[in-house]
């Protein structure tokens, strides 16, 4: 073997093995913890789906949501993901108290946010970024003759937020977080008007799936909520928006809920291969 190369193979190695370390050292530096936190909601509702009827019910909403958020590993003091997973159900009536419409939803959203601390303020976070929704789910009529049931389906993309204002009650810590999600472009089910399902089953498969936007889709969530953190505990109360709203082929569909939020969790985080109990650690918020 040659001088040169011999140099060559030592710098090579030399080079992974630095390599290596500083990959190491970077597992270590922070670590991130865990956000998850189960929700409840209790509220009113208005559902309205002509495909069923032309009269708005009005009801009880209830919701269960579980939501997971982390600091991301590529940049733990930048960015955040979140997910978020719930089933909602709304049982309305009509004026007369005579039928009820069952309302019943499904919906995943995934997302990213940018993280921008002490922008405006000490205590204020700033977060945005993309994400992705899937809801589905079906209303159910039985008063209605021709078809009982209204299939909804929606996939999209768009944009999240999030405002955090951290203060103190007493010697705990506390939290004012408004987060909105808003998408802006996707694809959503919806059948022709007076078309039945038995239709479709026989083979009419034209038009049903949709170009969704803000021209014939415009679909909110937002919520208003109080974190406090009772050591290792965290509480959630707060308020909850959902707007949905489509208008395709003469069929409209209005949901609107007003709910009341109760959760419990807490932040936490497991100990992997590389931890070192002298590494700093990342609040998701």
């Amino acid at each position: 073997m040659t001088i040169r190369l011999r140099h060559r193979v030592l710098a090579a190695i030399l080079g992974c093995a630095l390599w290596n370390t500083a990959a190491a050292t970077d597992s270590t530096e922070v670590v991130r913890p865990v956000l998850s936190m189960f929700m409840f909601d209790v509220g009113r509702a208005h559902v309205l789906d002509t495909y069923l009827t032309p009269i708005t019910y009005r009801g009880v909403g209830v919701r269960l949501g579980y939501e997971h958020s982390q600091v991301t590993k590529f940049a733990p003091s930048a960015w955040l993901r979140q997910l978020a997973v719930d089933i909602e159900y709304n049982p309305a009536r009509n004026a007369a108290k005579n039928n009820t419409m069952h309302d019943a939803t499904l919906q995943a959203r995934f997302g990213m946010m940018r993280r921008w601390e002490g922008l405006f303020h000490p205590n204020l976070q700033l977060m945005v970024g993309p994400m992705t929704q899937l809801r589905g789910g079906g209303i159910y009529n039985g008063a209605n003759s021709n078809n009982v049931v209204s299939v909804k389906a929606h996939w999209a993309v768009g944009a999240q937020g999030m405002a955090i204002w951290k203060t103190h009650w007493g010697a705990k810590p506390l939290s004012f977080r408004y987060n909105a999600a808003l998408p802006i472009v996707g694809v959503f089910f919806s059948p022709e008007y007076d078309e039945s399902y038995y239709e479709i089953y026989l083979g009419n498969h034209k038009h049903l799936a949709h170009c969704g936007w803000w021209g014939n889709r415009f679909d909110l969530t937002q919520s208003l909520c109080a974190d406090l953190r009772l050591g290792g505990t965290i509480l959630r109360i707060g308020y909850r928006n959902r707007l949905e709203r489509s208008w395709v082929n003469h069929l409209n569909t209005h949901i609107t809920t007003h709910s009341f939020v109760i959760g419990i969790g807490g932040e936490f985080f497991t100990r992997g291969p590389h931890y070192n109990d002298k590494a700093p650690v990342k609040s998701v918020y």
